[in-house]
């Protein structure tokens, strides 16, 4: 009970610390919609991405929102996490009563409430700037699923913030989210890769995550092999980060 309640508290404590960073707002809220408006914009909403039978905007739209979940998730964590354990924060917790599992999970679900916001501007965005129409059940399963997606790298930014140095966290970080989202689809789509590279896309977590929504976009389930592919990567990312959690403790 002690540590679940400890656990809460540093969820609403993570919180509170993000949405008071105007910068990180500025890039998981506000710049990947911006981006959306910057390819989309000169799009009609009958251009078609080839091969994937969806509009430019509603292809963009999906795309966006996941790369700025991606941000909020990944970005936040990674940096967070490698300055916390410079500056004793993290050795001042191993003090309480909560678990490394309770950490990696506490940090996991914390950054992924705060993603909830980028997903929904860009949303209200495609529909107000571009009339992107769905349904209502699209709309919430959109949004449920990108969400829900972004576990994942949450995760992933933990392993990160624990597996770096605070001066060596920002460019792996970097070179991990930049390549990540090129080579996943989330800036262009992989249709226009060569096939050995289409190969490579079709296994990263991004291409996954970015397939969630574009399925449900043409009112389908979400594909067996990309929700296998996520909850893998989730599993690995989160047992990864718990490992470097307890490794650290052990040095420390």
């Amino acid at each position: 009970m002690l540590t679940t309640l400890t656990s809460w508290a540093l969820v609403r404590l993570e919180i509170t610390r993000a949405l008071r960073n105007r910068k990180f707002l500025f890039f998981s809220v506000i710049y990947p919609a911006m981006l959306f408006l910057i390819i989309a914009g000169s799009q009609g909403g009958s251009d078609e991405v080839p091969g994937s039978g969806l509009s430019v905007p509603a292809y963009v739209m999906v795309s966006m929102a996941s790369f700025g979940a991606l941000t909020a998730v990944l970005m936040g964590n990674s940096e967070r996490i490698a300055k916390e354990r410079e500056s004793g924060w993290v050795r001042q917790l191993r003090l309480t009563t909560l678990p490394g599992r309770g950490y990696v999970l506490a940090k996991t679900a914390s950054a992924a409430v705060v993603s909830l916001p980028s997903i929904v501007v860009v949303f209200a965005v495609a529909a107000v700037f571009k009339d992107v129409r769905f349904a209502a059940w699209q709309w919430l399963a959109l949004t449920g699923a990108i969400w829900a997606g972004s576990l994942c790298f949450a995760a992933l930014g933990v392993a990160i913030g624990y597996l770096a140095s605070g001066d060596a966290v920002r460019p792996i970080t970097m070179i991990v989210y930049f390549g990540l989202s090129l080579l996943g689809g989330l800036w262009m789509p992989t249709a226009t890769f060569p096939q050995w590279l289409r190969d490579v896309a079709s296994w990263l977590p991004t291409h996954a995550y970015a397939a969630l929504g574009q399925a449900i976009e043409l009112g389908d389930a979400p594909h067996a092999k990309d929700v296998t592919l996520l909850a893998v990567y989730f599993l690995l990312f989160a047992g990864g980060a718990a490992w470097l959690y307890r490794k650290d403790t052990l040095k420390a």
